[in-house]
């Protein structure tokens, strides 16, 4: 034992707590999510719980991170290996399609969901913002082949991205409310119809 160290050390697994409470927040929701159901699912103490994250908010701030790492970032992947935006965006939805209807994990998006019904305006806007990112990085790309003429000049390009966007996020919701892949996969096909022609 270390002179001067206090205290028992945790009794839990931080990267498992984690999971549990990812897990947690994605079924829920972020409001819907208590204290008393974290620790449930946890297996801890309230105070125990505060003494490793902080407070609900920060846990779930690290819940988000960990869920984007493991779940969330198929979108930039593909937006970095695919050759064109629209091959990018049909990896997208294609995945997004697997992922969404994994029965390892709750059905949908994890920062799509977590944010309905809240009343954390913090909450809200962070989790905005990171769905507004994946439409600046969709943009982005679709500029980029705006400019060296794998799409036509008079691409909307905004307008483009924020379809892919508001596929992705109904697909997500369909996903809750019981989509199978199968179905997921051919909204994504069929959204992808409405891709411009070079």
């Amino acid at each position: 034992m270390v002179t001067g160290q206090r205290g028992r050390p945790r009794s839990f697994d931080r990267d498992s707590a984690l999971d549990k409470a990812m897990l947690a927040f994605w079924e829920r929701g972020y409001e819907a999510t208590s204290i008393s159901d974290l620790t449930a699912s946890l297996g801890i103490s309230a105070p125990s719980l505060y003494a490793a994250f902080g407070d609900k908010r920060k846990l779930f701030d690290e819940v988000v991170v960990v869920y984007g790492g493991r779940y969330g970032d198929f979108a930039s992947v593909a937006l970095a290996e695919e050759p064109t935006a629209r091959a990018a965006v049909a990896r997208i939805l294609r995945e997004a399609a697997e992922v969404y209807t994994d029965p390892a994990h709750p059905p949908g998006c994890m920062v799509i969901s977590a944010a309905i019904n809240t009343t954390s305006d913090e909450v809200a806007q962070a989790l905005r913002e990171r769905r507004n990112a994946n439409l600046v990085m969709f943009e982005s790309r679709i500029r980029a082949d705006v400019a060296t003429g794998a799409l036509p000049a008079d691409t909307d390009a905004r307008a483009l991205a924020r379809y892919a966007g508001a596929v992705l996020q109904g697909m997500s919701q369909q996903s809750r409310d019981g989509a199978s892949r199968e179905e997921l996969e051919a909204v994504a096909e069929r959204a992808l119809l409405a891709w411009p022609a070079a």
